[in-house]
């Protein structure tokens, strides 16, 4: 019941048989096809991001399991708001905005690695990620926005 481990980075939804993958797991003695076809599924959402993939092989009955990683979540938040980089100074320079509709698709994302219980605190952790890069929420101060959500103001868009 030996257990062999290959962790690689792979472009969401872009996995091939080519390198990395192929020689990682060539030599495994699975099916190339099946794992390609399973790991461009699951990360399918992240197309554009390298995504930590980790696949897990029963090298006496040649199943396998795949485990997808999630990026960062400054690293979701740049992809959806299409920037390059959070600001050099966050407590004065903005450098773009977050709506509370993008924070819930980013905590949906992540949702597996945050602290929060459901989906509403999964955007005020995101909120919070936005302080650090200098990006606002809805036009305002990211901990404004998080005070709206113990609120209420948003409930129809993240309780929906």
């Amino acid at each position: 019941m030996a257990k062999d481990t290959v962790e690689i980075l792979i472009e969401g939804g872009k996995a091939t048989p080519g390198p990395p993958l192929g020689p990682a797991i060539g030599p495994l003695g699975i099916n190339m096809m099946q794992v390609v076809e399973q790991i461009n599924n699951k990360t399918s959402d992240f197309a554009g991001m390298k995504v930590p993939v980790k696949i897990i092989v029963d090298s006496s009955t040649k199943e396998f399991e795949i485990e997808i990683g999630t990026p960062p979540t400054t690293a979701l938040i740049m992809d959806e708001l299409n920037i390059e980089k959070g600001s050099q100074d966050p407590g004065m320079d903005k450098v773009a905005d977050l709506s509370v509709e993008q924070a819930l698709k980013v905590a949906r994302m992540k949702f597996d690695t945050l602290l929060a219980n459901d989906y509403k605190h999964g955007a005020k952790e995101v909120m919070g990620t936005c302080v650090s890069m200098g990006i606002t929420v809805d036009g305002k101060d990211p901990r404004e926005a998080q005070k709206e959500v113990d609120q209420g103001t948003y409930d129809d868009i993240l309780l929906a």
